[in-house]
């Protein structure tokens, strides 16, 4: 079945006269990420060329899909609104508040018993406003939107950072605040800086251990976690048609590691098997008559270096396996190179768990590759040394791979297969001992390996790499296995040797399943009545954040000074706090908990200028909010990179922080900051962060001029009566300075459906 068929046609209806009408405003051949941006303009068809990297340019997205961490607060600031129902389609996946701990049935019906009511309360909400719902157990938000929703040329938003997964099937989607969901929600424009354009050309074809992980651990190589800032990262070339759908799926995935606003593939055969394979012919057909335009313009791919403001090439046939961390997506290892390398760093060599799953890699093709190196293991006697974990990406998945024998081959290796959710990807996983902190390695083929991530320790030494390698090291125990070089001695002692893995792309008998868990909305759901009570400790109805009053803010405490990397995780942790993510103050208790503060670089501890005694940081900004005291947090490079968490914007602007001054945005959090109202600026002369101290004040002296393009003063006064001032840069454009007027997107938002 094709999911919203007739948006998707009146897409592609109207998609020819755009592109034709960019390629002449332009006046040279376009990118596929170029053709997708400019047939997506909120105003219709292209009359104007937008800067890369300056202009902020109003979009019309064709779909929204949230995950139900991030969609409780989405749809509590949506009921806010006015709306009857969604301007375009939308979709809530249950998927993020499963914790993996004993096995499938039994972690999905202990999540029911404990998150019902969060459940009950998306299923209410989602049946009022015309939302299709995907039930716990369903699946894993962006291998279903791959499998039912995604399709070629389109855009589309999600609140998730891995929304970007979708480009494996040739979208620009692209993970946003939940506030920005709201605004298409209801039917407003959604707005994004142009971004800048990054092409990878691949060529050759991946063989051997090498697969599409290798390549997008490569790219972060490359690229670094902030090197995609501000750009669309769009693949081409003939290895790229080489690749899978779900393959691609991979790749554009952990863009998001990178920092990239999406990443996006032409549309090509492979795409084309997959839409067939998943039931909808009806949008292959459709793509195939406008097929052109589905991709880059043959000329641009051929000159690349003339089209995009950065490329890099990579020939798939020379790209080894590699191995990614830890503590950081971005720090690369060839496979054959570890030895060396986890000695010098004091890596533990012994891998303890090796997990399989999550968004990235929990297609068909990933378990088959994987279940090829298990069969192997058990055909030569060999036994895992260190523990296995299974989260299939969907239930026609995890059906189809039951149907076909695949799990059965895990499970002979004594491996858990967890349920069809993320699970230990986001912190998801009660595991046995991880309270003690002991000193650990594990590998992993999720996206993320931020310290604490997956199990809330910080000596967890996590790696990412693709599902066959994670299958051989977890069989190995062994951090530096080689499966290429290396031997293993089985239970009879022999040597033996693992064979290069294989996968099919597709099952041969096609997908089946008996119960997808989706549950679609009604025509009408104006009666449906959503409930949230009181004395829930879960679910909290929103209060408007408060208007700027329109004076200098003054007199402001330094918060918390953030040293090194403060991602998301660091501002709102998940894991346990995941059940908060609908009780805005409840959360705010794990407000920047994270954080290493610069001065005595600890977490949860700082110096409260009130009482002059150090505690924890939601409570000693309690105690700001409670004396009517604004303040300040000040912050380091990439500050909020990671998930698209808009709980880390909306917590320190509900505990009542004023500032957000760092020396560098991730993009989606500055965006998020912006929606709550909160003021996010970047020091002018980033060498002006060695300048703040623990006991700062701070006196914002032209904020009441605050206009696009205008940097503001700021007075830094110290204890000692000593003074610095300082410029610190902005990018609000005028609509978003609307915002901080108005104390919030939202609210504007709501004041212009009244009016």
């Amino acid at each position: 079945m094709a999911f919203d068929i007739d948006m998707i046609k009146a897409v592609y209806a109207q998609i020819t006269e755009r592109v034709e009408a960019a390629r002449k405003i332009v006046n040279h051949p376009l990118t596929l990420s170029e053709k997708i941006l400019y047939a997506h303009l909120w105003d219709g068809n292209p009359s104007k060329v937008f800067t890369r990297g300056k202009d902020y340019v109003d979009f019309a997205p064709d779909r929204i899909a949230c995950q139900d961490a991030t969609a409780q607060m989405a749809l509590l600031q949506f009921m806010q609104a006015g709306k009857p129902k969604v301007a375009v389609p939308t979709t809530v996946h249950c998927d993020h508040l499963i914790q993996a701990k004993i096995g499938a049935d039994k972690d999905l019906q202990e999540a029911l018993n404990t998150s019902n009511e969060v459940f009950n309360f998306l299923g209410s909400v989602s049946n009022k406003y015309g939302i299709g719902f995907w039930k716990p157990g369903a699946g894993i938000i962006h291998q279903v939107v791959l499998e039912n929703y995604a399709f070629p040329g389109g855009m589309m938003i999600g609140t998730d950072s891995h929304t970007v997964n979708a480009g494996g099937l040739g979208m620009v989607a692209i993970g946003v605040g939940g506030a920005d969901a709201v605004d298409v929600m209801a039917g407003m424009p959604w707005e994004l800086k142009f971004p800048k354009l990054i092409g990878v050309k691949l060529t050759g074809k991946l063989s051997g251990w090498s697969s599409s992980k290798d390549v997008i651990l490569k790219v972060a190589d490359i690229l670094t976690v902030k090197g995609g800032t501000g750009a669309i990262i769009e693949y081409f070339g003939e290895g790229a048609k080489s690749i899978s759908c779900t393959g691609k799926g991979t790749i554009c995935n952990m863009g998001a590691e990178v920092g990239a606003t999406t990443s996006t593939f032409g549309y090509d055969d492979s795409m084309e098997r997959y839409l067939r394979i998943t039931g909808r012919d009806e949008v292959a057909d459709a793509a195939n008559q406008v097929r052109a335009h589905l991709t880059g313009d043959p000329e641009a791919y051929a000159n690349p270096e003339k089209h995009f403001d950065q490329l890099i090439e990579i020939n798939l046939s020379e790209l080894k396996p590699h191995i990614n961390g830890p503590f950081t997506p971005d720090l690369a290892t060839p496979v054959g190179e570890m030895t060396e390398k986890a000695k010098k760093n004091d890596w533990p060599m012994e891998v303890e768990w090796g997990l399989i799953g999550s968004c990235t890699n929990s297609s068909y093709e990933d378990l088959t590759r994987a279940a090829s190196v298990a069969q192997q293991a058990i055909d030569k006697k060999l036994k895992t040394r260190a523990e296995f974990g299974i989260n299939p990406g969907s239930e026609m998945i995890r059906y189809t791979a039951e149907r076909d024998g695949l799990l059965e081959v895990f499970e002979k290796l004594d491996a858990r297969i967890f349920t069809n959710a993320c699970g230990p990807c986001i912190g998801q996983w009660a595991r046995a001992g991880a309270d003690k902190q002991p000193k650990n390695t594990i590998v992993h083929s999720f996206n993320r390996n931020f310290s604490k991530r997956a199990d809330g320790n910080p000596n967890t030494h996590a790696f990412v790499t693709s599902p066959e390698m994670v299958a051989a090291i977890a069989i190995s125990g062994r951090l530096d296995f080689n499966p290429m070089t290396d031997k293993l001695t089985n239970e009879s002692g022999e040597e033996v040797m693992l064979e290069e893995p294989t996968g099919m792309e597709f099952p041969p008998k096609g997908f089946d399943v008996e119960d997808s868990g989706y549950v679609a909305p009604p025509a009408d759901g104006s009666n449906v009545e959503v409930v949230v009570a009181p004395d829930s400790k879960r679910l909290q109805l929103l209060t408007p954040f408060e208007p700027w009053d329109g004076k200098n803010i003054t007199g402001a405490k330094l918060l918390i000074k953030a040293f090194g990397k403060c991602t998301t995780d660091h501002i709102s942790m998940a894991g346990p706090w995941l059940r908060y993510r609908g009780h805005l103050d409840n959360i705010s208790d794990n407000c920047l908990i994270g954080a290493v503060n610069a001065f005595g670089k600890e977490t949860n501890k700082v110096k409260n200028q009130v009482t002059g005694k150090y505690g924890e940081v939601p409570a000693t900004q309690r105690v700001y909010k409670a004396e009517g005291i604004p303040t300040v947090v000040v912050g380091d490079h990439n500050y909020g990179e990671g998930s698209s968490r808009e709980h880390a914007a909306m917590e320190p602007r509900h505990l009542g922080v004023k500032v957000v001054l760092v020396k560098s945005f991730a993009r989606i959090h500055e965006t998020n900051l912006k929606k709550q109202g909160m003021l996010g600026i970047t020091f002018a002369n980033e060498n002006d962060y060695d300048l703040i101290q623990e006991d700062d004040t701070f006196n914002f002296i032209d904020l009441e001029n605050f206009a696009p393009d205008k940097p503001l003063t700021v007075e830094i006064v110290h204890a000692d009566g000593s003074k610095d001032t300082i410029k610190a840069n902005h990018t609000y454009n005028q609509a978003q300075i609307k915002w901080f007027k108005a104390g919030s997107a939202l609210n504007l938002i709501k004041t212009q459906n009244k009016s």
